[in-house]
């Protein structure tokens, strides 16, 4: 019988289809079976899109989502502070059940703005409870999820056999959670534990992201480089001040790079480079990152990834490199290329999955919308997000997430931020500064 998402403007995000002012979408089977301006379907279910914008759901390739409960502490802090902070005072008290209570609040944060792709970079995995329990809330929780199991930041062993463990406990990949393999990096640990670490997720069929950025003249993927260690299931997250040579090596091996141009500007480490990929043949990606300094919503990010490489380019005298339909593909299509899904979601293209998102058009934030790309990037907010669909389930609808109990991880939440707090011995008003 199906669902027809009737009546709305359809930002396909698929350039063959491009966009609809007045459009229809029929998903059977949780999947995209037509687009287009008037569909017949008596049989189906119509789920009423008037008065509102229809595009696919937002792709987040990089997020720490443990660190939920603890969201604003760090708006004044450096990336040393983050570090000194988070993984040696914050990081070490947490007990698995708080790296669940964290995770599912930040994924459903996430869906809640309309992200209905996370890539979930745990690097909280001091024990493998502690792992088990951020797999097990991404998989309570509605949405399409990659599970990027990462070795605690303090690890300087093999971690293959606890890869392969985490592995067997994912469904499958054509489930709503796969997984990734979170490299700990040339930056964090030596070139031959980091080859090890890419063999073992090659053996496993598993895609690779690893954090990269320059830090006192070290050339982190010049370094993957030579020794073989890039793919095309090779993700750079940040990729700050990297050489020129090493985004043509990244371009040449068909890696992807995920940006998060708040965290990066906030916490110090330099200008996003979203131009500099563009001009190095690379599509970026799109993050949030962490929710210690920054927003867990896309269109904040959009909104700055667009503002600020506009602004950098008009101050270096040349035209701006990218549109804001180039920044929602980002946010899109390439975030789902980049974790290999690609095909099966991104766009509003017939076959894909039916991951949509449905803004209120109507509302003063946005209302008379005239071009819809450029109104969902220079005011789009979550409070626009009326109905998520993931696999064609209705996750989402008249602005509330179905059938989760709120109130209930509310009091959880409380209860773990105030045990770790507690034990840390430090105030949660924003005056507390690592030292």
């Amino acid at each position: 019988m199906g669902t027809l998402v009737r009546g709305g403007t359809v930002l396909s995000v698929d350039r063959a289809i491009g966009d609809l002012p007045r459009g229809d979408v029929l998903v059977e089977d949780g999947r995209i079976r037509a687009v287009g301006e008037r569909l017949d379907a008596p049989d189906a279910d119509i789920l009423d899109a008037t008065g509102m914008l229809v595009l696919p759901g937002f792709v987040d390739t990089h997020r720490h989502t443990w660190q939920a409960v603890f969201r604003g502490l760090g708006a004044d802090w450096t990336f040393a502070e983050y570090g000194r902070a988070t993984h040696g005072v914050l990081r070490p008290l947490h007990r698995p059940e708080d790296v669940y209570v964290g995770t599912r609040l930040g994924r459903l944060e996430a869906l809640h703005s309309g992200v209905t792709t996370l890539l979930d970079w745990c690097h909280c995995t001091d024990t493998p409870a502690h792992g088990d329990a951020a797999l097990d809330a991404l998989g309570r929780t509605p949405g399409r999820s990659v599970f990027c199991y990462g070795a605690g930041v303090a690890a300087d062993g093999p971690v293959a056999a606890e890869l392969a463990r985490m592995r067997d406990r994912v469904p499958g990949d054509d489930a709503l959670v796969t997984m990734a393999a979170g490299l700990r990096g040339p930056q964090r640990t030596s070139i031959e534990n980091t080859a090890a670490d890419v063999a073992a997720a090659r053996d496993l069929g598993l895609r690779v992201s690893v954090h990269a950025h320059v830090r006192a003249g070290r050339r982190p993927v010049a370094a993957m480089g030579e020794h073989g260690l890039l793919d095309d299931r090779t993700t750079i997250v940040h990729g700050n001040g990297l050489d020129d040579d090493e985004l043509a090596m990244l371009a040449d091996a068909g890696c992807s790079v995920s940006i998060s141009p708040d965290v990066e500007l906030k916490m110090g480490f330099g200008w996003p480079e979203t131009g500099r990929m563009l001009a190095a043949g690379i599509r970026p990606t799109l993050s949030v990152d962490d929710c210690l300094s920054a927003g867990g919503d896309m269109f904040s990010t959009m909104r700055t990834a667009l503002g600020v490489q506009r602004g950098l380019d008009t101050a270096q005298g040349r035209p701006p490199s990218l549109t804001a339909r180039d920044v929602l593909e980002f946010a899109t299509l390439d975030g789902a290329r980049a974790l290999g899904l690609g095909d099966r979601i991104g766009s509003i293209t017939p076959g894909k999955q039916a991951d949509l998102v449905l803004l209120r058009a109507d509302d003063l934030t946005l209302f008379p919308v005239n071009h819809p790309v450029g109104a969902i990037l220079s005011a789009g907010h979550p409070g626009l997000v009326d109905t998520v669909l993931v696999a064609g389930e209705v996750v989402k609808r008249g602005g509330a997430l179905v059938g989760v109990d709120l109130d209930e991880l509310r009091e959880r939440t409380l209860r773990s931020r105030a045990r770790i707090a507690a034990a840390a011995g430090v105030p949660l008003d924003g005056s507390w500064l690592p030292v």
